[in-house]
């Protein structure tokens, strides 16, 4: 199969590259190194260094033996996109190429439009792109568990059967976005279904936790196949956040109560799952949802489980919260399906503990980087437009 990857050069870009060819598929992909510009601009670095992309093709090339067709340009470009489709002619595209923090998208009104503009008219270049070129392409588009929000009910993966004054019908489950980088994903989910309608374009729409991890079986020592690991207060996710924090001795700092829930998937298995959606594409015209993650964790229970896999490796570590920056629920019900990608044959790692291991281990060399820009990991943007540090809840 051609698959062409949009945001190839990021963390789950890079990666999925790699698995994907090591199962025989061609693959290409397209980036402008933005995530690069991105966490540079908040003061921060990846913990792992990443090569130069010309490195990272030549390294592609020795290590799995094909080539990785590159083309770089803007998502937002109709123009490059659609000659980039009509010269790959993929027949499945994994859409990851958007800007992807909350807390970026909500430090001002410039990042904020910034935010909806990238990801909106990028997925609508990809959609009119589709339509013109590759119309039996099947778009895999990278959502967010966080479009659905924390609903006092079940979350259906993307539609659920309403009953209304005596009539029935199926709906789209309703969004309640937390961030404007969020509701960027809620218009793309509406965007697509509506392309798929219009069109007979087909898509899986994947609604994600959180991932964390640093590495996949396809992955070589080879520093030139690593992929990003980002720890900063904009692109760091919580597990990854408190990895690093173990790794140089800081506290790690739950937001809050730290009664929030997300659904957090491991990075490998979210390469698999992306994976199992490429290789199963649904009809034409189909429009469908994944909710895609392993299991349902609060904030605290994670970093209860980083600061005991920590101990077992040498690094002692204290919790302490710190002053929520974010509008959010700190208590709250959380009860998302997700079976979809279960029967498609998705295998759960269900080692938590193994993978933080592995984590902690592989950021142990880097700890200098980490150290380096330590100052990026405390979160001053806050939810309400300010700028104020989130200081620690009790006195230490």
């Amino acid at each position: 199969m051609r698959i062409l990857i949009a945001g190839v050069d990021g963390y789950l870009g890079w990666p999925l590259a790699q698995h994907l060819v090591s199962r025989g598929h061609e693959v290409a992909g397209i980036d402008d190194y933005s995530r690069r510009r991105w966490v540079g601009e908040v003061g921060s670095q990846s913990a792992i260094p990443i090569a130069r992309m010309a490195e990272r093709l030549e390294g592609f090339r020795e290590n799995l033996g094909h080539n990785l067709r590159f083309f770089k340009g803007d998502l937002t470009d109709y123009d490059f996109v659609l000659q980039a489709y009509r010269a790959f002619r993929p027949e499945a595209i994994v859409y990851l190429g958007e800007m992807p923090s909350a807390p970026y998208s909500m430090i001002d009104v410039h990042h904020a439009v910034y935010t909806q503009t990238n990801n909106v008219m990028g997925t609508l270049c990809t959609l009119f792109a589709m339509r013109d070129a590759v119309p039996e392409c099947h778009l895999v588009k990278l959502g967010t568990m966080g479009e659905y929000g924390t609903p006092n009910v079940d979350i259906p993966e993307g539609f659920f059967e309403i009953e209304y004054r005596g009539r029935k019908d199926r709906m789209m489950f309703p969004r309640r976005a937390g961030s404007w980088y969020h509701q960027s994903k809620v218009h793309d989910t509406n965007n697509v279904e509506m392309a798929c309608r219009f069109w007979d374009l087909r898509s899986t729409d994947i609604m994600q936790g959180v991932v964390y991890g640093t590495r996949i079986e396809a992955m070589s020592e080879d520093p030139r196949m690593a992929t990003r690991f980002d720890f900063d207060q904009c692109f760091g996710t919580a597990i990854n956040r408190f990895c690093a924090q173990a790794v140089i001795g800081l506290p790690l700092s739950p937001f809050g109560k730290g009664h929030q829930k997300r659904g957090f998937i491991p990075l490998r298995d979210s390469i698999q799952c992306l994976t199992i959606a490429c290789e199963t594409p649904p009809g034409g015209g189909e429009y469908r949802v994944f909710n895609q993650f392993e299991e349902v964790y609060s904030v605290m229970e994670l970093a209860e489980r980083v600061q005991r896999v920590a101990g077992t490796v040498g690094l002692e570590v204290e919790i302490r919260p710190i002053e929520n920056p974010r509008t959010e629920a700190e208590e709250h019900y959380y009860n998302p399906d997700h079976e979809h990608l279960l029967k498609l044959g998705y295998e759960p790692t269900h080692d938590m503990d193994e993978e933080l291991k592995k984590m902690l281990e592989d950021l142990r060399p880097h700890q200098a980087r980490i150290e380096a820009r330590r100052e990026a990991q405390f979160p001053d943007i806050r939810w309400d437009g300010s700028r104020r540090p989130s200081g620690f809840l009790d006195k230490g």
